[in-house]
C-alpha cells in the first residue's frame, strides 16, 4: 500500500453529520424537517472544504423510509435546501440500514469507472417524524412469490436478532454487556473530543420557538448492567415463542440501536479531481462488496461480507485494524466477532449505534465517518465497515488511511 494517489482513485475527502437526535416527539432534532436536516451537512461539507458545489457531479442519499417528508427524492430535495446550484443532481437510494454506504459505493463505483469526479455521498432519516413502517403501511409489500417461498412468513429484526442469539449460544448477560461497553466507549470518545470533527452543531427551534444550538448526541447514557437487566424483552409474543420455542427472549431496547433523526454526508473525489481543487485526501476506498443471507435470520449478512471483502482484497482479518460493524442489535456484532475472529478491541471503539443511535439512512456514512477519524486517532491504515440490512443483505467497504 502506498500513499500516491492514482488519478482515478476515489479518495474520502471529508465526512460530516449532524448531532443524532432521540426519535421521538421530544428530541432535539424532532421538529427539523428532514429534507432540512440533511441540507445542513450537505452545506457544512463544501463550505469548510472551499467546495464550488457546481463542480458536484452528483449527490446519492440513502434514506429507508421514502415516504412523507422524505418521499419525492428526498436528496434532490435536500440539495435545493442546501442551496446548491440548480444543476446538481441528486437520487436517493434504499438498501435498507446499509443505505448511505451503499451510496458511498455508488459514488466510488462512479469514479472508478470515470462517470463521476466529485460526488457527494449521504444518509437522512427522522424516525420521529417518519416512523419505522411509514412507507409500507396498509400496503402488501412481500407479494406472493415470498409467502409461496417462506410459507411461515418473515420475522421482524428483533426476532432476527433473538434467532442469532440462540444460534450463537449469546447469554442476556453477554449481549448486555457488549450494551455497556458501547455507551462506556461513546462517552469517552465524546469526553475526549473525539466526536467533534464528526459533528456540525445544528441551530432548531427550541420549546418556546428561540433558536438553541444543538452539539451532542442525545443517546449516549450513564447506564450499568444492573440497569441493563431489569429491561423487559422488547419483542416476546405467544406467536414467535411457539414458532421458536429455543428463543431465550434477550434483545432489550438496551441492547438494541436507537430509534433516532440524523443526517450525514461525505466529499469524495477523483485523484486527479481533489488534486486540481487543492483538496487533501483522508483516505481511499480500496474494496467494496453486497453479499446476500438467509432473510430469517436477516442480519447475519455480515458475516459471508466479511469473507468475501477480504477474499478479494487478498486481507486477512488480522490484517485490518480497526473494524466499524453496525450495533442494530448487540448479538449481530457478538456473532460476527465469534465467526471472523475480529479483535474486540478493534471493534467500534468510539462506541456504535446502540450508543449513538441508527438514524437508517444516515447510519452508513456516520460508521464511515467515525472510522476514517478512528484510523487517524490511532495512526492505524486498514479499516473495514459493515453493515448488516433488512432483507438479509450487507455491505462491506474496505478503505485505507492517506498519510498527509
Amino acid at each position: 500500500m502506498s500513499d500516491t494517489i492514482g488519478s482515478r482513485e476515489a479518495v474520502i475527502v471529508d465526512t460530516v453529520r449532524t448531532p443524532f437526535g432521540k426519535g421521538k416527539s421530544s428530541g432535539a432534532l424532532a421538529g427539523v424537517h428532514p429534507v432540512d436536516l440533511l441540507a445542513h451537512p450537505l452545506r457544512v461539507l463544501v463550505e469548510r472544504n472551499g467546495v464550488d458545489p457546481v463542480l458536484l457531479d452528483d449527490v446519492l442519499v440513502g434514506c429507508v423510509n421514502q415516504a412523507a417528508g422524505q418521499s419525492l427524492n428526498v436528496g434532490r430535495n435536500s440539495v435545493l435546501a442546501a442551496g446548491f446550484p440548480e444543476r446538481v443532481p441528486a437520487t436517493t437510494i434504499d438498501r435498507q440500514c446499509g443505505s448511505s454506504q451503499q451510496a458511498v459505493h455508488f459514488a466510488a463505483q462512479g469514479i472508478l469507472a470515470g462517470s463521476y469526479d466529485l460526488v457527494v455521498a449521504g444518509g437522512v432519516e427522522s424516525m420521529s417524524r417518519v416512523p419505522m413502517g411509514t412507507a409500507s403501511r396498509g400496503a402488501s409489500v412481500l407479494g406472493e412469490g415470498i409467502a409461496e417461498r417462506y410459507p411461515d412468513g418473515l420475522v421482524p429484526q428483533g426476532i432476527s436478532s433473538e434467532l442469532i442469539a440462540a444460534r450463537w449460544h449469546l447469554s442476556r448477560q453477554d449481549v448486555d454487556r457488549f450494551a455497556l461497553r458501547s455507551q462506556e466507549l461513546a462517552a469517552e470518545a465524546r469526553a475526549n473530543g473525539r466526536l467533534d470533527a464528526e459533528i456540525a452543531p445544528i441551530k432548531v427551534a427550541g420549546p418556546d420557538g428561540a433558536l438553541v444550538t444543538v452539539e451532542a448526541d442525545e443517546g449516549i447514557r450513564s447506564t450499568s448492567l444492573e440497569a441493563l437487566g431489569s429491561l423487559k424483552p422488547a419483542f416476546y409474543s405467544e406467536a414467535m415463542a411457539r414458532r421458536f420455542p429455543d428463543i431465550g427472549w434477550t434483545t432489550t431496547a438496551g441492547n438494541s440501536s436507537q430509534l433516532t433523526d440524523g443526517a450525514s454526508a461525505v466529499l469524495i473525489a477523483s485523484g486527479q479531481r481533489a488534486q486540481e481543487l487543492g483538496l487533501t485526501p483522508r483516505a481511499r476506498i480500496r474494496h467494496m462488496v453486497v453479499e446476500g443471507d438467509d432473510p430469517i435470520y436477516m442480519l447475519t449478512g455480515v458475516i459471508p461480507a466479511t469473507a468475501k471483502l477480504l477474499r478479494r482484497s487478498g486481507l486477512t482479518i488480522a490484517d485490518v485494524d480497526y473494524f466499524e460493524v453496525n450495533e442494530a442489535f448487540a448479538a449481530v456484532v457478538l456473532a460476527w466477532m465469534a465467526e471472523v475472529g475480529a479483535d474486540p478491541e478493534r471493534v467500534n471503539v468510539r462506541g456504535g449505534a446502540i450508543a449513538l443511535g441508527h438514524p437508517l439512512g444516515a447510519s452508513g456514512t456516520r460508521l464511515l465517518g467515525s472510522l476514517v477519524g478512528t484510523l487517524e486517532d490511532r495512526d492505524a491504515r486498514v479499516g473495514v465497515q459493515l453493515m448488516c440490512e433488512g432483507g438479509g443483505m450487507a455491505n462491506a467497504t474496505l478503505i485505507e488511511r492517506i498519510d498527509s
